[in-house]
């Protein structure tokens, strides 16, 4: 099985046409000869050291990445930088780079149509709209069966990608749920656009305290906030199915938790201590 860089771009770029990408976003191919041979290809979210040497390792010839590798302009790609030895290792390494990123957010099915996949959702709409209908940013959707607050937290954790960030929730956790929004990645822009849909829930990743706090104290929906890696990897699983479907190529799919976050510790009962902690 054997493709080109260029027929693998192309299929790309059919199903998540680069028009569709925000103004400031950087998506297509940043590394490779697009008349190089790939039969295999590797599909993570973020292109970093442990991705390329993973790719590397498994014999891929191209990574295709869900956030860009060269966001803002650069004047230098020597090895004296951190993105300088990436691209450094994937050209040595005969490994070239897609990127597809704001265009496969809206895309329909795109990156939240997979996270609300894995909490069964039906009935999907977008959480804001685009200049088609069916595309957008986010989803909004129905659980079949409505639960507590606690219990869908729990089954966010439960089928999500294990992270040591997990999955917290703000509000009442015997709130029934039956609406919930989600949108993969960094959503705090979108909690005025899931408060004004109605939503009991919303699901997202990098909330930050104080839109987290007013939105909760405004009577919007109960928040849940889980690692933006593992809300952005389930669409992988789509995108190597669609990739299978369309060219004579390996797809694998990259497990490696790219979060940044490495640990976790859960709080317990604080007393004020009565000398100096060391």
């Amino acid at each position: 099985m054997s493709a080109t860089v260029a027929a693998v771009a192309a299929a790309l770029d059919d199903r998540y046409p680069p028009a569709w990408a925000e103004e400031w976003d950087r998506v297509g191919l940043v590394v490779g000869d697009p008349a190089a041979s790939v039969q295999r290809v590797l599909c993570v979210v973020d292109c970093v050291p442990e991705t390329v040497a993973e790719a590397v390792a498994v014999g891929a010839d191209l990574i295709v990445a869900h956030h860009p590798l060269l966001m803002r302009g650069v004047s230098s790609v020597a090895t004296t930088s951190y993105k300088g030895r990436i691209v450094r290792d994937l050209i040595k390494n005969d490994v070239a780079l897609f990127t597809a990123h704001t265009n496969a957010d809206v895309a329909e099915p795109g990156v939240s149509d997979a996270l609300a996949g894995r909490l069964g959702l039906v009935d999907l709409r977008p959480l804001v709209p685009g200049d088609d209908p069916a595309r957008g940013v986010g989803r909004i959707g129905r659980l079949p069966v409505p639960r507590p607050l606690s219990a869908l937290t729990a089954q966010a954790a439960a089928v999500l990608p294990r992270t040591a960030w997990g999955v917290r929730a703000a509000g009442d956790p015997d709130r029934v749920i039956e609406s919930v929004a989600v949108c993969g990645g960094a959503g705090d822009s979108f909690l005025a656009a899931a408060a004004a849909a109605g939503v009991d829930a919303y699901l997202t990743a990098d909330l930050r305290h104080h839109p987290a706090s007013e939105a909760v104290a405004g009577g919007g929906p109960a928040l849940l906030d889980a690692a933006h890696w593992a809300t952005e990897r389930p669409w992988l699983d789509d995108l190597a199915a669609q990739l299978r479907a369309t060219l004579e190529v390996d797809v694998l799919v990259s497990d490696l938790d790219t979060d940044p976050w490495t640990l976790h510790a859960a709080s317990t009962v604080f007393t004020s201590p009565k000398e100096p902690l060391p």
